[in-house]
């Protein structure tokens, strides 16, 4: 039983190689950072789904990226049902997405990446402020760390450019 899981987890880096980048370019977002954040996420299961503040929130977090359920009315107007999500490519756009909307209300900074996981709707001040340092410290170490995935079927080549650093990545700092 755990080599279809095994499967899955190899799978998506590769199966979704191009969705980074494609999202990335698309929504002006640093592919290296969605898959730091996906690592974090989900640790890139795109079947992954977090209840764990389900009767806090009255929200859950749906595949790869762990997309809120919050944003489901929202998705449902662009045509994006709930079972889409599960899909790694349509994952990945709409946290690029979501991400992009980040960046326009708090600047392409961590603050902004540390929106994205904590929406702050309860957390109020310091509470909230620490939430979202603690997941872009988490964020920021993956991508600190990360190096391309290897992928049979593109070249090395193909790999750099993906890879190359992207103009949108982050300057500001965050504290611990």
């Amino acid at each position: 039983m755990a080599l279809p899981t095994l499967f899955v987890l190899i799978a998506v880096p590769c199966s979704a190689f191009d969705c980074w980048n494609d999202a990335g370019q698309r929504y002006g977002v640093s592919p290296q950072l969605l898959y730091a954040m996906a690592q974090v996420e989900s640790g890139l299961n795109p079947l992954a789904v977090n209840r764990s503040h389900l009767r806090r929130t009255r929200s859950y977090d749906i595949g790869l990226m762990q997309i809120n359920s919050s944003h489901l009315g929202a998705l449902a107007r662009f045509g994006i049902r709930e079972a889409d999500l599960y899909d790694a490519c349509t994952n990945i756009s709409v946290a690029a997405w979501l991400l992009s909307q980040q960046f326009a209300r708090y600047g392409v900074s961590w603050e902004a990446v540390g929106a994205y996981n904590a929406a702050c709707s309860q957390l109020k001040g310091e509470h909230c402020q620490r939430a979202r340092s603690a997941y872009a410290w988490r964020v920021y170490r993956r991508l600190a760390g990360q190096s391309a995935p290897s992928h049979a079927s593109k070249t090395s080549a193909d790999m750099r450019a993906v890879f190359t650093p992207h103009p949108v990545l982050l300057s500001a700092g965050v504290a611990p």
